[in-house]
């Protein structure tokens, strides 16, 4: 595995290139890695799935799409899950002073999983306006 960052795994080369970097990618083997996908991007895929909200329901299956076009054109898709909100079932209750800010807790959330995962690229999917701009903040 090469020292040098190479253009198309500028982060997950700093994570997982290297011998002093074995325990990370023995950790990798661990959720499914195979040898090779190594050498591939890693794509962060955002999953807002719930069964909080009905808009998020269908998240799961979007996300497994996303995951197969990444992996079928040479990426190596890793899916991470956050939180999502009904504020549409909050309303009215002391629960819907939840609603503004669950967008950067989602955001956050996506943030620090990008970040500490050294991922290449993310996509995010969202299914409602509350999520959906948190996941452009964390996109930003």
């Amino acid at each position: 595995m090469s020292k040098t960052n190479p253009p198309n795994r500028p982060h997950s080369s700093q994570v997982v290139d290297g011998m002093e970097r074995a325990p990370s990618r023995a950790m990798l083997y661990a959720v499914g890695f195979q040898e090779a996908d190594f050498a591939k991007p890693q794509i962060g895929i955002a999953s807002t799935w719930s069964m909080v909200t009905p808009c998020n329901m269908h998240i799961n299956q979007l996300a497994d799409d996303a995951a197969r076009g990444v992996d079928g054109h040479g990426g190596k898709a890793v899916v991470f899950g956050t939180i999502t909100i009904s504020d549409g079932i909050s309303m009215g209750t002391e629960g819907m002073k939840y609603s503004l800010v669950s967008r950067e807790v989602i955001a956050d959330s996506i943030e620090t999983v990008v970040g500490c995962q050294g991922f290449d690229g993310l996509v995010a999917i969202g299914g409602c306006d509350k999520n959906m701009p948190g996941c452009m903040i964390g996109i930003a």
